[in-house]
């Protein structure tokens, strides 16, 4: 695959700029952020301490940091480019399998992606075909064709030692909490690390729930998606840059059981991430009124890294495609939404946010 030429921004100082990283779960369509990464890693005068992911984010995030920790930047680009082709070449790792029936075509073209018969039509089965089993009647041995391609991809040591600080997210299936997993202790142990990443992105209407140490967990998305507050409390920088993938708006109405049934999920998914917006921009907002202590609470500064327009022009459905034409297409959204962020906003890095949570996310919208 064709690169740009990495266009370093210049910093003030010593050495690169630090900064913490949000990562979206979304099935397949964390290809985008796999560009977003990309992009990043050419420039540097960025450097990373901490990184938090959920589902697609998680994983993301575990092969990055295995990459940085074993060959630097060059070896973190490498290493998610052959994480993602193993997704490609194994396939239906999100569950769906789409790109065995109907082919995503090697270009934005959207319109093309959610006309396509064999897309939609496969599609509706498989929802159909859901409805009517638990994932432990149709899969009672819990495989799971993730397992492999995160054993040959992540490397647990390289975690607990490598630079890169990793919180993972999951949903406690007993009790609806988030549970936090960190390269800090759990995932430096390959059975748990392994475990966790899966239950990070265990959709229960695909995967059976995931036991980790004993306890089951579903997708991480329900409680975090991504989970911001151990960036807040657990790592130094003040930057955080959130890459979204999952949709806050959809213009057109649902009118289908399935359309209904997949904008809910995107809803819910989004709704741990609007409530954390929500908290941060109330405590913004009383420290810029006096009302609390500057010195005792943290002056965050928001970044973001999206392309609502054209990722929400691709069906919900899109989100189990594995073919490695949609994942490349998919990647050069997000090496473009990278440039462009970089290009309008590296210069605030360090002084400023370019995020206004409550506008993004708590404004009420008109289409």
């Amino acid at each position: 695959m064709a690169r740009k030429p990495a266009r370093p921004f210049p910093q003030a100082g010593h050495g690169p700029v630090t900064i913490d990283l949000a990562l979206q779960g979304g099935g397949s369509h964390g290809a985008f952020t796999w560009g977003v990464l990309d992009r990043l890693l050419d420039d540097e005068s960025l450097s990373f301490d901490g990184v938090s992911g959920t589902s697609a984010g998680a994983l993301n995030a575990a092969v990055l940091a295995t990459g940085l920790a074993v060959g630097g930047r060059a070896g973190a680009q490498q290493a998610l480019s052959a994480f993602w082709h193993d997704v490609a070449a194994t396939g239906r790792c999100f569950g769906g399998g789409l790109s065995a029936f109907g082919r995503a075509p090697d270009s934005d073209d959207f319109t093309a992606w959610a006309t396509n018969p064999w897309v939609a039509g496969t599609a509706w089965w498989t929802q159909q075909w859901l409805r009517l089993f638990a994932p432990v009647q149709l899969n009672p041995t819990g495989m799971n064709p993730l397992r492999g391609i995160i054993e040959r991809h992540v490397r647990p040591q390289a975690l607990a030692q490598g630079p890169l600080q990793v919180f993972v997210t999951a949903t406690a299936v007993k009790t609806g909490q988030p549970r936090l997993f960190t390269s800090q202790r759990e995932l430096g142990d390959a059975r748990t690390c392994i475990d966790a990443l899966l239950a990070s992105t265990c959709l229960p209407t695909l995967f059976p729930a995931v036991r980790v140490e004993g306890e089951p967990y579903w997708d991480g998305g329900y409680t975090g998606n991504p989970a911001l507050w151990p960036l807040v409390y657990r790592t130094a920088p003040l930057d955080i840059l959130l890459v979204k993938i999952n949709p806050l708006v959809r213009p057109e109405l649902p009118d289908t059981a399935d359309e209904i049934a997949e904008r809910i999920n995107e809803i819910g998914f989004n709704s741990a991430l609007v409530g954390e917006m929500r908290a941060i921009a109330f405590v913004q907002k009383l420290v810029a009124e006096g009302l609390l202590d500057p010195g005792r609470y943290r002056g965050l500064r928001l970044h973001m890294v999206a392309d609502e327009d054209r990722l929400a022009r691709f069906p919900p459905a899109s989100k189990l495609d594995t073919d490695i034409g949609f994942l490349r297409t998919l990647h050069g959204l997000g090496v473009a939404a990278a440039e462009l962020w970089l290009t309008r906003h590296r210069g605030d890095i360090g002084h400023r946010s370019t995020l206004d949570p409550r506008k993004t996310f708590l404004e009420p919208r008109t289409l």
